[in-house]
């Protein structure tokens, strides 16, 4: 599969910017240490996860820089909201630490952020690894072949990598340096536990050999937890039940 060079240009020169305009911009400040540790923390890591997926499996970094037809309505909207939700981490974690100082944190908490950091961006790096149809966003992936993938971490849970969004949100937010930067955090990961649940419905309804996989790997996100559900109170006291780590039959 060949790579959009446009895209794979934007993707190298939109990289830089958004942590110049998401980062020190709202720090109001070039000296900033914890942020620069972190821009440099993040090119490391994400060049040897790169480096690694070009190498085991790299018609998957092809696929994730492409453009592709067929992505349903729901996600083009939720995807919007996971951007939003994700990207909101940086300025908050800027304003928080870089500029306003509200709860200030000792070095610990950073330190355990990457800690968190690492772990997510392991956790993302594996499920790519041995899923080439691991795509940005939700689609049925016909014009590729797409069928079921239940090796590595897909033999533990049906979405590895939504996992990495619970440790690589957190992980982003402390080693800022800012625990107000968790509540973006936690809002992303909701968007993401929705996202998994859509996600997941839409593959036992339309690709071949999922239900059958679901039988046999019963857990989406966690083994073991029990179900978690958002309730939302209103007038007409509507409940919205979310069963993301709920063992399904």
């Amino acid at each position: 599969m060949r790579i959009d060079r446009l895209r794979l240009v934007w993707s190298l020169v939109s990289f830089p910017l958004f942590f110049a305009f998401g980062l020190f911009l709202p720090a109001g400040t070039w000296n900033w240490e914890r942020g620069w540790f972190f821009v440099f923390a993040v090119v490391a890591l994400g060049t040897i996860s790169v480096g690694y997926l070009w190498r085991v499996n790299p018609e998957l970094v092809a696929a994730r820089i492409n453009s592709h037809q067929g992505t349903k309505p729901w996600d083009k909207i939720l995807f919007v909201f996971i951007l939003i939700t994700f990207l909101v981490i940086f300025p908050v974690a800027a304003l928080d630490d870089g500029r306003f100082h509200w709860l200030p944190v000792p070095e610990w908490v950073c330190a355990l952020g990457y800690g968190l950091l690492v772990l997510g961006v392991v956790l993302i790096t594996r499920a790519q690894a041995v899923n080439k149809f691991f795509e940005p966003t939700v689609r049925i992936q016909a014009d590729r072949g797409q069928r079921v993938i239940d090796t590595g971490p897909y033999a533990i849970v049906r979405h590895p990598g939504y996992v990495s969004c619970l440790p690589l949100s957190a992980g982003v937010a402390l080693s800022l340096g800012s625990i107000w930067a968790l509540i973006p955090a936690g809002s992303f990961c909701l968007v993401m536990a929705l996202r998994t649940l859509w996600e997941d419905q839409t593959l036992r309804a339309e690709l071949a050999g999922y239900e059958e996989y679901t039988r046999r790997v019963r857990y989406r996100w966690l083994p073991g937890c029990g179900s978690w559900r958002v309730v939302f109170g209103a007038r007409r006291r509507c409940r919205v039940h979310i069963r993301l780590f709920s063992r399904t039959s």
